[in-house]
């Protein structure tokens, strides 16, 4: 039987309370000011519409291109202040600009990135191409920059022929085709099962869910390891202490490999405090009342209905998630905030680099915040305020904890699904797979659209 809290731990735990929400409370509003990665997706996605454009069959067009790509790609650009487009976006719009007017504008200001170059002399001179345009561009540039090529091409009386390279057409209708058409099937089956799911529930046909192991912790305890290890000890502490190491350490290193260090590596100190407060509170259980499984119910075996389960959880949390996002971004508009992770994803070329961010991404954080709001977290909510009132209590520190006011209400509906998948599997294994698997197709999709 657990003694009654001592003095020190409450003041603890409402020195943690009051340190997290201010910490939140800053976080929240930063977040106004953290662009969105949202325009650089969509742009990135009209570039690659445009380059894949000549390789995707007609009858696939409209639904994978859109029925004007240029257009949409131009509109786009000009959204953009012409004092804070990089080099290639403004040479870009220039090659697709109607205006002579406004493409002397754009090649009036002068380059940064001395490569680009031959690609405004072509503009500037309109000059006629050879057969093979990798003579008048080199051919360094037409692969590292092949839409601005090819648009500069057509752009100077280019034809087909010479102005289109079949092979990064193909590249790029391949990639576009897995961008898109792998979430439209995912969301097509997802809202299947969501809705056989409802029609079940309806039914009354559900099956019974599994009780939840109590865990002898406290909701005491539950603040000192969520508010004094998780956010001020792990997202307060430990930065100030491990960053300014890890960039003098990183310092000689390139970009990005040297900012996927510190990722790795800021968020593998974030972990340890909450961690060892959680292995502390762990160890002062009484032995005797450990359950078979242990108290974290991990439950490895059987892999198989895991990893079934976490697809199938997967699959009907996609709908509800776009839904709530796309809700938000129609009712306020784009508020920004994404998570700086998604756009050094997006802007990485360097396989080992993006290997590192996997590692953070796929593996150390689904099975971190796992451990923390579905292992511990849940079931101890559960036990002192219910099953309903601990699902909605844990989603929202789950969403709370990303710092991101867009992001929180599609967060807060995935951690429900979290939560309904640790309650009715009584496994905490493919909560963990579920969101690894979660993380991973965005991670792909990101990947795809950076290339």
């Amino acid at each position: 039987m657990r003694t009654a809290n001592p003095t020190w731990k409450i003041a603890l735990a409402i020195i943690s309370i009051i340190i997290s929400l201010a910490v939140w409370k800053q976080g929240l509003e930063q977040s106004f000011n953290r662009p969105s990665v949202a325009p650089a997706l969509s742009l990135s996605q009209q570039e690659m519409a445009l380059l894949a454009k000549p390789a995707v069959p007609r009858s696939f067009q409209s639904l994978l291109i859109g029925t004007q790509p240029e257009t949409a790609l131009r509109e786009s650009l000009m959204e953009i202040p012409l004092d804070q487009m990089e080099d290639h976006q403004r040479l870009l719009l220039a090659a697709l600009e109607n205006s002579n007017e406004r493409k002397k504008l754009l090649l009036d200001f002068s380059l940064e990135e001395a490569s680009l170059e031959p690609v405004k002399k072509v503009l500037i001179e309109g000059r006629n191409l050879k057969d093979n345009f990798e003579d008048a561009f080199g051919e360094e540039l037409v692969y590292t920059n092949p839409l601005l090529i090819q648009a500069s091409c057509f752009s100077i009386g280019g034809n087909e022929s010479n102005c289109i390279d079949q092979q990064i057409a193909k590249r790029m209708a391949l990639r576009l085709g897995f961008s898109q058409g792998l979430p439209l099937i995912a969301l097509f089956i997802g809202s299947g099962l969501l809705l056989r799911q409802i029609w079940i529930l309806f039914r009354g046909l559900t099956l019974p869910w599994p009780a939840v192991i109590p865990i002898p912790l406290s909701s005491m305890d539950m603040v000192l390891l969520v508010a004094g290890g998780f956010v001020v000890l792990g997202e307060v502490v430990s930065p100030t202490l491990v960053l300014p190491i890890t960039s003098a350490m990183t310092s000689q290193l390139a970009s990005p490999f040297n900012e996927s260090v510190k990722v790795l590596v800021g968020y593998c100190s974030m972990t340890v405090a909450p961690l060892v407060i959680l292995s502390r509170q762990l160890k002062s259980l009484e032995a005797s009342l450990r359950p078979e499984n242990g108290w974290l119910q991990w439950r490895l075996s059987p892999w198989n209905t895991a990893i079934s389960r976490a697809i199938v959880a997967w699959l009907m949390v996609l709908p509800p998630v776009l839904i709530t996002g796309w809700l938000v971004s129609f009712t306020f508009g784009d508020q920004g905030g994404s998570n700086p992770l998604l756009e050094l994803v997006l802007s990485s070329r360097d396989p080992v680099a993006l290997g590192l961010l996997v590692v953070t991404t796929v593996v150390l954080a689904p099975l971190f915040e796992e451990l923390v709001f579905r292992g511990v977290l849940l079931p101890v909510l559960v036990k002192e305020i219910g099953r309903s009132w601990a699902l909605v209590m844990s989603a929202i520190v789950f969403a709370m904890a990303h710092l991101s006011v867009s992001e929180f209400p599609p967060l807060l509906v995935l951690g429900v699904g979290l939560a309904l998948l640790r309650l009715s599997t009584g496994r905490l294994l493919p909560c963990v797979l579920m969101h690894a698997l979660w993380n991973g197709m965005t991670f792909f999709n990101l990947v795809l659209l950076a290339g």
